[in-house]
């Protein structure tokens, strides 16, 4: 009997140091200039004189741009290549800010904040595709893990220097530390060395053009099964962001103690992308996948029965842990589906099967919430996790991909 193929060895040559600024870079920056924004977009809708509502309206263009965007995403990047779509996200991003300072109507500042979800949706893609192909599969979740984590901080760190800008400046100030932010991500970006196309095998024609049709006829079953592990999780991972600041609020907390735990909670959840990452690569990316969203749905499920706010605490970092070891799964996941000729295609579709879930999430959170309670809600979201630990439990590999 034969022994079974051993695992191939990691690449020697291959450093996360030669790829850290031009790949970790731009997301840093970009992160910063979005997180610099985001705060401060419903602030400049009421001083434009939109209502409360359509304040709230308007933040969601952003996620609305990005949802809408994915496919023409994925023919950017094929058109384009990488590179350029990086480039073209942060110029793009870059104008849809300055639309939001220099108009003083509110119909054109909803535009520059589509625009920015737009944006979104290019770099986002582009920084997959390119992460997949440039580095070596031993080290590829470790890669996105990290790369996702990198975003993370930078829009953590965004809303401080925003503050900063508008406390010297006023409400613009905050959109100036978002531009400078976004045109540095695409001047770093330009400096990506651009990846060598494979040539084919002996023998063999190039490959003909890929169309969206037919990549999801050809990949059918794994959107259909996955890709639905993925939007259930997407679901949950934009529940959590509302669901911390309404429960503190039903508790009668005050603002500033809400603010509290929420940077807790999304201080621990930037500590853990790298080990998280690196247990993907080693043992495989159900050991990640099922445990993040088992931890996020015992925490929505506690919440509920929290009292103040130590045992609020305790629920929201169970929340922000889970959602912090899962730091790149969603990129990781289609990675290791996506092939290798009409990758950006595939990961544009992925992609908006994840924004998908990050829309339905919150809005489902609202249905519960009116309908019954808000309690119920977080609760019902709680299930939803569940739901996709059993559904990316099921269709993951086991074995770590080779």
């Amino acid at each position: 009997m034969s022994a079974p193929p051993a695992a191939p060895a990691s690449p020697p040559d291959f450093s996360f140091r030669s790829i850290a600024i031009p790949a970790f870079g731009p997301s840093l920056l970009f992160g910063l200039g979005e997180g610099a924004i985001l705060p401060i977009i419903p602030l400049m809708a009421r001083e434009l004189g939109g209502s409360v509502p359509m304040a709230a309206l308007i933040v969601t263009l952003i996620g609305l741009g990005s949802l809408l965007s994915n496919i023409p995403a994925s023919l950017i990047t094929m058109r384009w290549g990488e590179r350029g779509a990086i480039v073209a996200a942060g110029l793009w991003s870059a104008v849809g800010m300055a639309l939001c300072v220099f108009t003083g109507h509110l119909a054109l500042f909803a535009l520059g904040c589509f625009m920015v979800g737009m944006s979104q949706a290019v770099y986002n893609l582009a920084r997959q595709s390119y992460m997949t192909e440039a580095v070596p599969l031993h080290y590829r979740a470790r890669a996105l893990s990290t790369l996702g984590g990198v975003m993370r901080i930078g829009m953590f760190i965004g809303p401080f220097l925003g503050a900063a800008a508008v406390h010297a400046f006023g409400l613009p100030g905050a959109f100036g530390v978002g531009i400078a932010g976004v045109l540095a991500a695409a001047a770093l970006g330009s400096r990506v060395p651009d990846l060598p196309v494979p040539p084919p095998p002996p023998g063999q024609a190039a490959p003909a053009a890929t169309s969206i049709a037919s990549m999801l006829r050809d990949h059918r079953r794994t959107f259909l099964t996955l890709g639905l592990g993925v939007t259930l999780l997407s679901a949950v991972r934009a529940s959590r962001q509302v669901v911390i600041p309404l429960w503190a609020d039903h508790l009668m907390l005050a603002p500033a103690v809400a603010s509290l735990v929420y940077g807790l909670a999304g201080g621990i959840d930037m500590l853990v992308f790298y080990p998280a990452g690196k247990l993907m690569d080693l043992k495989g990316r159900r050991w990640v996948a099922v445990p993040s969203m088992v931890i996020m749905g015992l925490g929505m499920l506690a919440m509920p029965f929290t009292a103040g706010f130590n045992t609020l605490l305790v629920a929201a970092l169970a929340i922000g842990f889970g959602n912090g070891i899962g730091s790149g799964l969603i990129m990781t996941l289609g990675a290791d589906h996506s092939p290798r000729h009409g990758r950006a295609h595939f990961l544009g579709v992925w992609r908006l099967m994840a924004d998908i879930g990050s829309s339905s999430g919150p809005a489902l959170l609202s249905f519960l919430a009116g309908a019954l309670s808000l309690g119920w809600g977080i609760a019902a979201i709680g299930l939803v996790a569940f739901a996709a630990a059993g559904v990316l439990a099921h269709f993951i590999p086991a074995r770590v991909p080779r």
